[in-house]
């Protein structure tokens, strides 16, 4: 995507040969890029949200087994594969509940089992984060293609009137290595011509919503408007929204969906309205291993620092982080929740649209029947 007219990926090797990422933890309010020139600060740049986005902290974890092949001891073959191991082990538990972390860890390690020296295992592990990144941005953009469908749909029930979009968390460009998941047919639709206005949740606790997905759109001149979490509800009770369409951070191979907390009562309430809900996402955020989400799907709970606390912009420019409860009062604070199939209209991802059943995941992926 663009930035102010420049073209970016929220990850690349740049030309000194080091990993560079746009810091996300500065948006909406200052955009910056920070190098990751060790296996410590790749793992911190995912665990404390530096990086964020099932997809880009999959990619993330792809380069950074690269980085751990380049700083490994080269005595000897076996304490090479011992430190890579490691260390890939490591970033496989800064956030458990993607998949696709843990996916391309294991990818990884997978293809430089096929180098015979150190040198041609550092070089596999190179070319292999450089093909997880663009099959990534590849896959995506392929879901607003296949996404471009719901929004030409829906414009033909209702011709020349804006279609409402709910969203929910970040599932832009931001949170892959480029076009996004769930804001990847918005942005195809858009481009295409069709009127379109997003709801963006604002996203608490960490606003990925107000901060992220309205600085895309925005970016992007995608017209929206930021809400409350809560004001789902209501938009969809007054016919206000047309769709909702989530991403998620991993897909049971029945169609159940772990993504932002919060996810699920959107669902609920699209439900109950009629209003049509679909979640997008890149084949590695499926986990076939898995057939029930509510039972299996690891839950993140994070630091209740980061519901008794904001952070913005005051009135200075000055950004800050503000308390909004007392003093003693602690918080709990579950990163995600999961969405039953039967509450899930359809499942978007780079092979199509189907239903959120193991049938209709299997009708798109026969090889893993």
């Amino acid at each position: 995507m663009k930035i102010n007219g420049q073209p970016f990926r929220t990850i690349w090797i740049n030309d000194d040969g080091v990993l560079s990422v746009i810091n996300q933890l500065t948006l909406p309010h200052a955009f910056e890029i920070v190098t990751l020139l060790d296996v410590d600060a790749v793992c911190d740049a995912i665990s404390n949200m530096v990086v964020r986005g099932a997809g880009l902290i999959g990619a993330t974890a792809g380069y950074g087994v690269w980085i751990a092949a380049k700083q490994a001891p080269t005595d000897s073959l076996e304490s090479f594969d011992r430190y890579v191991k490691t260390q890939a082990l490591r970033l496989q538990a800064t956030r458990p509940t993607a998949s696709n972390l843990a996916w391309a860890v294991n990818r990884q390690l997978s293809r430089l089992a096929a180098g015979g020296t150190i040198f041609e295992k550092i070089a596999l592990a190179k070319a292999e984060a450089e093909a997880i990144a663009d099959e990534d941005a590849k896959f995506c953009r392929q879901i607003g293609e296949h996404g471009l469908s719901l929004f030409e749909n829906l414009s033909s029930l209702k011709p020349s009137k804006t279609i409402n979009v709910l969203t929910h968390c970040n599932a832009g460009w931001l949170a892959f290595v480029d076009y996004g998941s769930a804001l990847s047919p918005i942005y195809a639709a858009h481009d295409a011509g069709i009127p379109v206005h997003v709801w963006v949740d604002e996203t608490r606790p960490r606003n990925q919503g107000a901060s992220l997905t309205a600085w895309e759109l925005a970016s992007h001149a995608v017209p929206h408007s930021l809400i409350a979490d809560n004001a789902g509800g209501h938009l969809m009770q007054h016919g206000m929204i047309d769709i909702v369409l989530t991403g998620a951070d991993r897909i049971t191979r029945n169609g159940d969906a772990a993504n932002k907390i919060g996810t699920y009562l959107k669902a609920l309430a699209a439900k109950d309205n009629g209003v049509p809900f679909y979640i997008a996402f890149p084949s590695s955020t499926i986990d076939f291993s898995l057939n029930n989400g509510l039972t299996q799907i690891p839950i993140e709970e994070r630091s209740g620092d980061e519901v008794r606390k904001v952070i913005g912009k005051l009135a200075d420019g000055t950004v800050a982080a503000v308390q909004i409860c007392p003093d003693q009062t602690k918080a709990r604070n579950w990163g995600f929740d999961v969405t039953p199939a039967r509450l899930v209209t359809g499942l978007l991802c780079e092979r199509g649209i189907c239903p959120a059943t193991e049938a209709g995941i299997l009708g798109l992926f026969p090889e893993k029947a």
